[in-house]
């Protein structure tokens, strides 16, 4: 719900903004309400600048990561795919890719202090 309280000049710009769009864009502000239209909410930011703890984008990021493989290392699609969609889950805060991110953690070192990290990667071809 809108709750704004908007200025003399904001609200006389509010209805010049409404009284100028189309008839199908105004008929879906009055199914909202006039009074919660909001025709000066910021835009979501694009998932292009949208910024992790370390203050890189998902595409600094994904360049970071695949510049950190070994030289020669063959990149199946599936798995820069994979590494995509978690690079934007984990900065778009999603609780899913978070969940998978704690998992790979908490696997990785399991696995590590069992002294098997090795064999998995071995095992799984990530080695």
């Amino acid at each position: 719900m809108f709750t704004k309280f908007l200025t003399p000049e904001e609200e006389a710009q509010k209805k010049a903004i409404y009284e100028r769009i189309s008839d199908k864009r105004r008929k879906f502000i009055d199914r909202m309400g006039y009074d919660n239209w909001d025709p000066f909410q910021k835009p979501f930011d694009p998932i292009d600048i949208r910024i992790d703890t370390s203050k890189r984008t998902s595409q600094q990021l994904m360049r970071e990561f695949m510049q950190s493989l070994p030289v020669g290392t063959p990149v199946p699609t599936d798995y820069a795919q994979g590494a995509w969609e978690l690079c934007v889950g984990v900065i778009n805060g999603s609780l899913r890719f978070k969940g998978m991110f704690d998992f790979v953690q908490w696997y990785a070192k399991l696995l590590d202090e069992e002294g098997r990290i090795e064999e998995f990667k071995q095992s799984k071809g990530l080695g």
